[in-house]
């Protein structure tokens, strides 16, 4: 059965069992494993790796991917003790416990940056490359399954590579893949790609045969999103955009096409763009990492023509429809390498719209994607920083309040930058949407309290503002002991809510 997904007879031999496998990967190793946000990871060979660590031997590596991991790899390597550095990026509740812990040390990257650091050494040498592919042409193409992440460059620059044969994954995927892989820099030329459409590299990863060490044949799906659908809320920051995005094309600077949309991974995200269905804008193009619900929904209701992505990541119900139509859509989509499809100089070129999700955002433009009151660690950057800071329009969506209400989404500052207020253009939340390209800080507070922040949050936060003008004044009004006092509150209450609206809600 494998031998029809094996074209290069002589590999056949090459076929084990996945702790056979496994047995090529041994303490202290760097291990580069496919995988982006929940799809395309490698399945078997780590479970093998977490039974010989669970059975007592010394085994801890250094993992790196192209992002998070489906079918709870993440949380078996960390209770396995498997993982002692992780990178880029996770979003397994085990492995936050162990990174915030001390226990694993988490190395957050913008995820168009970790393989240039491989590829330059920064990383030191990469032992082994665990690959999933949905088979391996003649000449030992590697075609990957449904994701492009880092793998790679991942099997072109380590010492020995696994391929993962998923035979779940129709062979019609073919032909879905687009492998360009930069030159060396000091003497790189231009990416070629210009347009979203843009085919510039190879069906799959080109890889000499003979550093094919080992080929495990599976049979396990990827995991599905959990993906919240449109609410109240997201159904009206979706509004807010589209009616900022109308707005900007009556004034003339932009078509009804608008520019390449790109969204971040998650509920929100997804959910904002959904509201695309609905509007009048048609002829639409996606750039971006993560094709998800959405993505689809707007390919069948006829607003989008094409897409180009790293990953497909998709709740149930919707895999199993997309994977199963794949050639219906094929023609539509592309997946790229992380680093093309997360390039700055590519963003840069085509002119994106990013929507990115912010954890919090603060009355002068700052956002934080990653950590919770300052220290603790949730899942990582991503790819957000790459597409906020070269985007045409930079764009962060957030519900404003979360937790019942206890927790403010917008704050006086935010308690970790991840992108700065040079990088963030619009911020949007349910009440409203604030504009803050070309405003000074002075301005952009006034906007933001007055669009962006929950009612039972407003006068409060105006009123440390007036106060900070007052008393301390400067570009950039702040009163050092008093700017976190929501957070000092949420800390020692519970609740960043005042005492007496605390008690009264109880």
């Amino acid at each position: 059965m494998y031998r029809s997904r094996i074209k290069n007879e002589t590999l056949w031999s090459k076929v084990v069992s996945p702790q056979q496998a496994a047995m090529l990967i041994r303490d202290g190793m760097v291990v580069g494993m496919s995988g982006f946000t929940r799809a395309g990871e490698a399945k078997a060979v780590p479970m093998a790796l977490a039974d010989r660590a669970l059975a007592g031997e010394p085994l801890g590596i250094t993992l790196i991917t192209g992002a998070s991991l489906g079918n709870d790899l993440d949380k078996t390597l960390a209770e396995a003790k498997v993982t002692r550095r992780r990178m880029p990026f996770q979003a397994d509740p085990t492995l936050r416990k162990e990174i915030n812990a001390g226990n694993v040390m988490f190395v957050d990257q913008h995820l168009s940056e970790t393989v240039e650091l491989l590829r330059s050494g920064q990383l030191g040498p990469l032992d082994v490359a665990i690959v999933e592919a949905v088979a391996i042409t003649e000449n030992g193409g590697i075609i990957p399954t449904t994701s492009v992440g880092n793998s790679a460059t991942f099997a072109m620059l380590a010492e020995k590579v696994i391929v993962e044969i998923n035979i779940t994954m129709g062979e019609e995927m073919e032909g879905l893949h687009d492998i360009y892989i930069p030159t060396r820099r000091p003497y790189r030329e231009p990416i070629p790609v210009v347009d979203t459409r843009s085919r510039v590299g190879l069906p799959y990863i080109p890889v000499d045969p003979s550093r094919i060490a080992a080929i495990v044949i599976t049979d396990k799906k990827d995991s599905t999103a959990k993906i919240e659908p449109p609410d109240h809320e997201t159904k009206a920051i979706a509004n807010h955009l589209i009616g900022f995005l109308d707005n900007e094309v009556k004034r003339g600077r932009l078509g009804l096409n608008l520019a390449p949309l790109q969204a971040g991974i998650g509920s929100i995200a997804n959910a904002v763009l959904h509201g695309f269905g609905d509007s009048h804008f048609h002829d639409l193009t996606m750039y971006s990492e993560v094709l998800q619900d959405s993505t689809f929904d707007l390919f069948d209701c006829g607003k989008l023509t094409y897409a180009s992505g790293s990953s497909i990541t998709l709740s149930a119900d919707k895999h199993e429809s997309v994977l199963r139509n794949i050639n219906k859509y094929k023609s539509r989509l592309i997946l790229r390498p992380q680093e093309i499809s997360n390039h700055p100089e590519v963003i840069r070129r085509l002119g994106l719209i990013a929507i990115n999700t912010a954890l919090e955002a603060d009355i002068y433009g700052n956002v934080n994607s990653t950590h919770v009151m300052g220290s603790q660690m949730m899942n990582g950057i991503g790819g957000s920083g790459d597409f906020a800071r070269n985007a045409y329009l930079s764009v962060f969506v957030t519900k404003s309040v979360a937790k019942g209400g206890r927790i403010s989404s917008i704050v006086p500052m935010v308690t970790h930058v991840d992108h700065c207020e040079h990088d963030v253009d619009i911020i949007v939340t349910e009440q409203g949407l604030a504009d803050l390209r070309n405003l000074a800080p002075r301005e952009r507070a006034k906007v933001v309290i007055a669009n962006c922040v929950h009612p039972s949050y407003r006068d409060e936060i105006a009123d440390y503002v007036a106060e900070a003008t007052r008393t301390v004044g400067g570009q950039t009004p702040h009163m050092l002991d008093k700017a976190f006092f929501l957070h000092q509150r949420l800390r020692d209450q519970g609740s960043m809510q005042p005492v007496a609206a605390t008690q009264a809600a109880e």
